[in-house]
């Protein structure tokens, strides 16, 4: 005979299979035994179909196919003896699944072979519908089951239970009618049965209603007597488990009777006492008592308010977590965590364990005793937990330091009673994770420190202090920088010393000292030393001796490779040498930051944080700009179709406009744009109005403090297309840097264009003339005439536009900001546009236009589509 014929025992196949040395071996002799096993199927062969069916289960736990051997499933199962009959449900429950088709063609083998007298072969028809049965199955065979559930034989029983639990899954309409059949369960004395019939009343309560009344009503009382005589039953050997008998009818109980109690008064009072026993009286030191007691624990939290239950699960949950094993305890957490808001105190009682557990040494205990924490802290015991936590962060490993970390902060900042007492612990975590503090979390604290004005000097002091010990730590160079570049002169002259100080001695020449440390720190990212820039430059104002060293310390990043530290070291540089007469006033101190303004806007609940139509009333010069409507409403990109604007109209302006505002570290040297529409100067000198205090983080902390948003190069201004440049007014700034003059009007030889009027309404008139740079088609030069036709005088006077991505703009400044009533006067502006697709696509351009009337702001939008074609 052939080795591997359709005869081969299985055991030879299973040698032949394990002799094989590499899968190509094993391949080759699955492919051989799964040849012969076709061939004896098309042949027929009736003699080895039960042995080639065991081959084809072995062959399909190996991982092979095997779908042409599901028929001689079904005609095992048709077989009239049992090893047939059990070989084929066996391949039946392997082989196939609720969704194959051919599964539809066993429904009626199925139904004669739970009417069989043969009770073995019943069992295995209820086994092989628990495992696949589907719908159409569940309804055509529910009352063969039902009525399988009153078989004389406890174990039919008892498949038959677990079967209907698999039928009320898949059909819950036939609820109602296993409903008596269930209840009658629960009064058999075999455990075998009961244990099913407990589980099938439990998922009976959870599909119907009218189930869960009728077993609460009437078995609830029974279910009691049912736990107590097991709770205090003898010593029985065929169900004891670590001296308890039975612990899985025990949890099963337990879990029926937290469905019957739950919104139920009267079950749960009918279920206290017998509760109260099993809690008290089931030992701890074993497996079997601690998960019994742990159901126990759920049921109690489950159930009607009863508090001294109460007080004792959660006593319970507190001896789990002195238990060594780490399963015991992070379930106690879990069950904690959820008891808290049943009853907080008692769970403050265990504050101490708790703790200890956050110091564990498992990361999943760590992280889920923090969690607990977390919850417990209120306004009487912050100030002892977070000192805990603070002195953990010191000894902490670096892979839980930034939740730790995180969850330090929301709780400093939440539960703070008292200014000084947020600085105090927000600069020992910054001294300790300094690295791991985010960035939300540093701007919040230097908006305090700005609000809390006899604090000061006692800050900057403390800073001072914690630099000395602390330097790694980036986020603590960085609120230490702002703060000495702020308040200095308070750290040099002692301004504001309170009791608790210690004094301390502090030349101008040291506070010098530190910001140059954190500047030339190799570890100090873009972000820091573009904040230590602006500081030396307030510090040039305020420590006039130290004014030339300052100065050679900014003249070193003149060459810097960067160009955002290389334009800061040139301006600076130019306004300490050139400018004295007006450095005072560019940099005096932020004004007083409004806390609540950002607060609400780090959650997201203020207008600011969203995209708004509000023109703000703020009185800035023509070109500064003003924090209009986005940039979304301009190009009209707030329909229904268009996407969420985000808040600060960077994704469309990068999408429209083709601008790179990827994150600093991603930025290319070649240029940086800036993040949001407020004015560059303002943000790169640190000034800026009141009104204006409410923008943004980057804005306030002057110094671009995430490297999301570097400061748009003055160089690079040409580059954005939605531009507005400084007027008349703010010339004096431009000169101050050095800046861009206007530019005389470029001759023009070139062909002459005729004049467009661009907009037009009842109050307002634009007009653009053109013409074109020698030997350069594609750039086009408008001149933009705005002309008032009302007898009202305009003021701040703001013209914007935006261009699609294959075009670019560059706008002069206007001639400027108030405009004449009645046509005695204009404006003029020149604006510069290169076409990419000359000769392809024509010009189109959105314009807005600001101004006020006695003032009152008043926006005129429009659209610009009738450009000349040969432009």
């Amino acid at each position: 005979m052939n080795p591997f014929s359709s005869g081969t025992r299985l055991r030879d196949m299973i040698r032949a299979i394990r002799a094989c040395k590499t899968a190509a071996e094993e391949r080759a002799v699955v492919r051989k035994e799964c040849a012969a096993i076709r061939a004896a199927i098309n042949e027929n062969d009736t003699d080895y179909r039960h042995r080639n069916l065991a081959k084809l289960m072995f062959i399909h736990m190996l991982g092979y196919p095997t779908h042409f051997g599901q028929m001689e499933c079904l005609k095992l199962i048709a077989s009239p003896g049992f090893p047939e009959k059990r070989i084929g449900y066996l391949g039946l429950m392997l082989l196939l699944d609720e969704r194959q088709e051919v599964l539809m063609l066993v429904t009626n083998s199925l139904k004669q072979d739970l009417n069989h007298t043969n009770q073995y072969i019943v069992g295995l028809a209820l086994c092989a519908l628990g495992n696949i049965c589907s719908a159409e199955m569940a309804r055509d065979l529910a009352p063969e089951v039902e009525r399988l559930l009153q078989f004389r034989d406890p174990n039919i029983r008892k498949k038959a239970a677990l079967c209907s639990i698999r039928i009320l899954k898949k059909v819950p309409d036939l609820a109602e009618n296993f409903i008596n059949p269930a209840t009658a369960l629960l009064r058999e004395k075999h455990h075998g049965v009961l244990i099913t019939g407990v589980q099938l009343c439990t998922d009976l309560c959870k599909i119907s209603t009218e189930a869960l009344e009728n077993i609460r009503k009437k078995c609830t009382d029974g279910l009691v007597r049912t736990l107590k005589d097991l709770a205090n039953s003898p010593y029985s050997p065929e169900y004891d488990i670590a001296g308890i008998t039975d612990p899985f009818l025990h949890i099963r109980l337990l879990k029926l009777l937290r469905v019957l109690g739950e919104g139920d008064a009267d079950a749960s009072d009918s279920m206290n006492d017998i509760l109260a026993q099993v809690a008290t009286k089931t030992e701890s030191n074993k497996v079997a008592g601690n998960a019994i007691l742990y159901e126990c624990v759920q049921t109690i939290m489950s159930i009607e308010d009863n508090g001294g239950l109460r007080v004792l699960a959660i006593n319970i949950l507190g001896r789990f977590l002195s238990n060594r094993d780490n399963n015991i305890r992070y379930v106690a957490l879990n069950m904690l965590m959820k008891a808290v808001t049943a009853d907080g105190q008692a769970v403050q009682r265990h504050r101490a364990t708790i703790l200890e557990c956050v110091k564990d040494s498992d990361a999943s205990i760590r992280k889920r005793a923090l969690e607990l924490v977390y919850v417990l802290i209120n306004d009487t015991n912050v100030k002892p937990l977070a000192k805990e936590l603070i002195d953990y962060l010191e000894v902490s490993d670096q892979d839980f330091r930034a939740d730790l970390t995180a969850k330090i902060c929301s709780i400093v900042a939440k539960f703070s009673p008292e200014k000084i007492w947020y600085i105090d612990q927000m600069l020992k975590v910054l001294s300790e994770a300094g690295n791991f503090v985010k960035d939300e979390v540093w701007y919040a604290l230097i908006v305090v420190i700005t609000n809390a004005s006899e604090l000061h000097g006692y800050t900057v002091r403390a800073l001072y202090r914690a630099f000395q010990t602390s330097a790694e730590q980036e986020t603590l160079v960085r609120v230490t920088v702002w703060c000495i570049g702020e308040y200095g002169d308070m750290l040099v002259h002692n301004v504001g010393m309170l009791d608790i100080e210690d004094p301390i001695t502090v030349t101008e020449s040291d506070a010098v000292d530190i910001v140059e440390i954190a500047i030339n720190r190799h570890a100090s990212d873009l972000t820091t030393k573009a904040m230590a820039l602006v500081a030396l430059l307030k510090l040039s104002s305020r420590f006039p001796s130290c004014s030339e060293r300052i100065r050679e310390i900014i003249v070193q990043f003149k060459g810097s490779f960067v160009l955002e530290l290389q334009q800061r070291a040139i301006e600076f540089n130019a306004i300490i040498a050139k400018h004295q007469n007006i450095r005072s006033t560019l940099v005096e101190r932020m004004p007083v930051l409004d806390e609540a303004a950002f607060i609400g806007r780090r959650a997201g609940s203020l207008p600011g944080a969203a995209s708004t139509t509000t023109v703000p009333s703020v009185s800035l010069p023509n070109g500064v700009a003003k924090p209009v409507a986005p940039l979304v409403d301009l190009l009209d990109l707030s329909s229904d179709d268009a996407p969420a604007p985000s808040s600060s109209g960077g994704d469309f302006l990068q999408d429209l406009l083709g601008v790179d505002l990827a994150p600093a570290s991603q930025q290319s040297a070649a240029g940086q744009a800036s993040k949001s529409g407020n004015d560059v100067l303002l943000d790169l000198l640190s000034i800026g109005s009141p009104s204006q205090t409410s923008s943004s983080t980057v804005d306030i902390i002057s110094s671009n403090s995430s490297n999301k948003a570097p400061v748009l190069p003055l160089d690079d201004l040409s580059s954005v297309s939605l531009s507005s440049k400084a007027s008349s007014n703010a010339a004096p700034m431009m000169d101050l840097l050095d800046g861009f003059a206007p530019s005389a009007p470029t001759e023009n030889n070139g062909p002459v264009y005729p004049s467009i009027t661009a907009f037009e309404s009842n109050s307002l008139r634009l007009t653009f003339n053109f013409s074109k740079q020698p030997g350069s088609p594609q750039t086009t030069v408008i001149q933009a005439t705005f002309t008032n036709l009302t007898s009202n005088t305009y003021t701040d006077f703001v013209f914007q536009a935006a261009v699609p991505k294959f075009l670019q703009l560059h706008l002069d400044p206007a001639s400027s900001n108030t405009l004449p009533a009645a046509g005695n006067g204009s404006i003029t502006q020149n604006l510069k546009i290169t076409n990419s697709q000359h000769g392809k696509k024509s010009l189109v351009m959105r314009t807005r236009i600001a101004y006020k009337i006695n003032g009152k702001d008043t926006l005129e939008e429009g659209q610009v589509n009738n450009f000349p074609r040969e432009l």
